[in-house]
């Protein structure tokens, strides 16, 4: 069966940096479009990053792009988020996902000083 299981997180101050990971599992990788989603608390879901099964393009939402960088490893069936210069506002739940209706558990980042 499809698993994402997400690592990574956790409290920094605001302008640092985090990474985050998504393992896959149950799939063949390389061939899906793999997304990186938001829930900051008491709102919706955001949509923050793409990057493509093929060539690897990467498409990003207007409050992320410039400061976080998604890439995969198709040797190790993983995605990433770099998150760098990150603002209070950046503070929610992280998703890993995948079409149609595969996600991660989440992964709760904290901007604060």
């Amino acid at each position: 069966q499809v698993q994402l299981v997400q690592s990574g997180g956790g409290l920094v101050q605001p302008g640092g940096s985090l990474r985050l990971s998504c393992a896959a599992s149950g799939f063949t990788f390389n061939r899906y479009t793999m997304n990186w989603v938001r829930q900051a608390p008491g709102k919706g879901l955001e949509w923050v990053a793409d990057i493509a099964a093929v060539g690897g393009g990467t498409v990003y939402s207007d409050s992320v792009r410039g400061r976080f960088i998604i890439s995969r490893d198709n040797a190790k069936n993983t995605v990433y988020l770099q998150m760098n210069s990150l603002k209070p506002e950046d503070t929610a739940v992280y998703f890993c996902s995948r079409a149609i209706g595969y996600w991660g558990q989440g992964t709760q980042v904290t901007v604060s000083s």
